[in-house]
């Protein structure tokens, strides 16, 4: 804790205000964990879509009521935390007018959670370059994607960096931090003291397809995929094995849904294009349930119905 609280107050001297872009459910965690970790620090939420907003403010609401009734906040405390939090509507396309690019400029942080199609995230850099401080940080999310090409689009390649965070954001302790080619010291050093100040541990990686999590996460849970459609085990023995056998919280299907069966199969194609190599091929299973729909927790249906 004390720890925590020496880098809480660094980062609070030179994290005036932190940008989170995307408020779906990892954009939402980092906000909410930012908001209640750094106490001098305002943090704005971006999204184009005013659903995905509306979403992002209920779930705030509802994560603040949940811990005033487990005692770890009080209403003040949380009504605090969550008038710090700002939402802003994005255009989807072209300038995102004065008011935006106001915001952008006293950014000092920034931390990319939008979906996972690079030309998005290089989209939203450049906008928010366009406007932000020489010095503030663009961090990206990806759990897949390469953090130097991403930088590629950057007038400040030393000043980006992947920060990516695990679902679900208030609860997993880690931050898996990714050095791109041009990421620099100052840049490394900063995300570090942001992670710990955020009660997050963080480890470090360099810019590899899959960096280290999804390097070994996802061919494991491919693999049970591939088991389950040669007809080696039922879903819920495959499962079974890997909870009871080896001590896995979930098993590799149920966390597939967890993840998202769209999500697995955007990083198995990465890994498979970036290294070139047979091990790496998505299961077609996983490529039909996407084709189908069927995504896991988020559409109520996936290898479990939900």
């Amino acid at each position: 804790m004390k720890v925590t609280r020496l880098f809480s107050t660094k980062v609070n001297q030179r994290i005036k205000s932190l940008a989170v872009f995307g408020a779906g459910q990892m954009g939402t965690g980092v906000a909410v964990v930012a908001a209640r970790s750094l106490p001098a620090t305002e943090v704005h939420v971006f999204d184009a879509f005013q659903q995905s907003i509306d979403k992002s403010k209920e779930f705030m609401n509802s994560w603040a009521l949940k811990e005033i009734r487990k005692g770890r906040f009080n209403q003040e405390q949380a009504d605090t935390m969550l008038a710090k939090v700002k939402h802003h509507k994005l255009a989807q396309e072209g300038d995102h007018g004065d008011a935006i690019n106001e915001v952008f400029s006293v950014i000092d942080f920034a931390i990319e959670a939008v979906p996972e199609v690079i030309e998005l995230k290089e989209r939203i850099l450049k906008d928010f370059e366009k406007h932000c401080k020489f010095d503030s940080v663009f961090a990206s999310n990806t759990s897949s994607l390469s953090i130097t090409k991403i930088a590629a689009a950057s007038m400040r390649p030393e000043k980006v960096i992947g920060m990516h965070f695990m679902n679900p954001v208030p609860v997993m302790p880690l931050v898996e931090i990714i050095k791109g080619l041009s990421t620099s010291p100052e840049t490394h050093k900063l995300t570090l003291e942001l992670a710990h100040a955020i009660g997050k541990t963080p480890a470090t990686s360099i810019d590899r397809p899959g960096f280290v999590s999804n390097r070994l996460l996802m061919p494991y849970i491919n693999e049970a995929i591939f088991a389950l459609q040669d007809g080696v085990s039922t879903r819920d023995d495959i499962d079974k094995i890997m909870k009871l056998g080896t001590n896995m919280p979930m098993g590799p299907l149920e966390l597939a849904d967890f993840i998202g069966l769209d999500t697995c199969l955007a990083i198995m194609r990465v890994l498979h294009t970036e290294f070139g190599d047979s091990k790496y091929r998505p299961a077609p299973l996983l490529v039909q349930m996407v084709t189908a729909k069927k995504l896991g927790r988020k559409t109520n249906e996936g290898f479990y119905l939900y």
